[in-house]
């Protein structure tokens, strides 16, 4: 039978999991907000 908890002190992430994540919270992305103030910026030049 398996003890979860003897497995659980062995788990270790995979090193491409803590890759993705430095990769998905570093980027600095374009959200909504971001594309609505371009937008009244660009009117308001008009």
């Amino acid at each position: 039978m398996i003890d979860f908890e003897e497995e659980l002190k062995k788990y270790k992430p995979s090193l491409e999991v803590e890759e993705a994540e430095d990769a998905i919270y570093n980027r600095d992305l374009t959200d909504m907000t971001d594309l609505l103030i371009e937008m009244m910026k660009e009117k308001e030049r008009r």
